[in-house]
């Protein structure tokens, strides 16, 4: 299990300072979560922007990758 995290982190950094397009799915007080449109719900990991409020569960939103762990990404909408 720790070489198929290290395998996905590393795929992931490589998003970082990237912009991609992300579905959301949902919002809530802390902010918007959703995925890349490589992401199948529930099965690959989130995109999380927090404090984003802005969006509704459906929209479509450029996001820039500004960390990433084993198997998420955090942004800021563009």
């Amino acid at each position: 299990m720790q070489l198929q995290q290290q395998i996905s982190a590393e795929r992931l950094l490589e998003k970082v300072g990237r912009e991609i397009m992300v579905l959301i799915d949902e919002v809530d007080e802390e902010g918007a979560i959703g995925r890349s449109m490589a992401d199948a719900p529930e099965i690959d990991g989130a995109v999380y922007l927090n404090g984003e409020s802005k969006v509704k569960p459906g929209d479509v939103v450029r996001v820039k990758v500004e960390h990433a762990d084993e198997y998420d990404l955090w942004g800021s909408r563009v």
